[in-house]
């Protein structure tokens, strides 16, 4: 079964439904006053900018960490930039929502900056897909499947039959390829 990359394109940019309007701090920003920021306009991350240039974005995870890793009182003298997430996935807006979204699944996030000529103009996240068409996500999953499928495949292809015999993982007689210096079924790659 050959399965066809098909072009997953919505025809929505991600400059039509991105917050425009998102809540940003400097960098140095102590962790106690960006914390009472994000409560105040409840939101669950902040971007740290300094001239509309992206330096990082405090999430709640981030706090959570920090939480975890110091007490409260250590927590005072910390500023946002020390404890916020650096190594950031950002997007253009002339880019198809199909792909901010496999984009979020691929790196695991649920917000991206929106960023034209090195300055960030907007935030898509997760809620704005969803306030504009809630059928996207399931369009996305079903693309990001086909995608996969073919990578399995592509695997598929490349094992080479070793024997039959009994699976070194799961202990079934089957047809047996060698897997990570194992003789297994296809079964039990396949769950890897």
């Amino acid at each position: 079964m050959r399965l066809l990359r098909r072009n997953p394109e919505i025809g929505i940019k991600v400059g039509d439904i991105m917050t425009r309007n998102f809540i940003s701090a400097k960098p140095d920003i102590f962790l106690s006053d960006a914390i009472k920021l994000m409560a105040k306009n409840r939101v669950g991350s902040l971007i740290l900018t300094e001239k509309d240039i992206l330096k990082g974005i405090l999430t709640e995870r981030d706090i959570i960490w920090a939480l975890s890793k110091k007490s409260i009182k250590e927590l005072k003298d910390i500023q946002a930039i020390d404890i916020c997430t650096r190594k950031i996935t950002t997007i253009r807006p002339s880019a198809d929502i199909y792909h901010a979204m496999v984009l979020m699944r691929k790196f695991k996030v649920r917000r991206l900056p929106v960023v034209l000529n090195k300055r960030i103009i907007g935030y898509l996240t997760e809620k704005d897909v969803l306030r504009i068409q809630p059928e996207l996500f399931e369009i996305a999953r079903q693309g990001y499947n086909i995608l996969e499928q073919e990578e399995k495949f592509k695997r598929k292809k490349q094992r080479k039959q070793f024997s039959e015999g009994i699976c070194e993982e799961c202990g079934n007689y089957n047809l047996l390829y060698a897997q990570d210096g194992k003789l297994m079924c296809e079964d039990c790659i396949e769950e890897m």
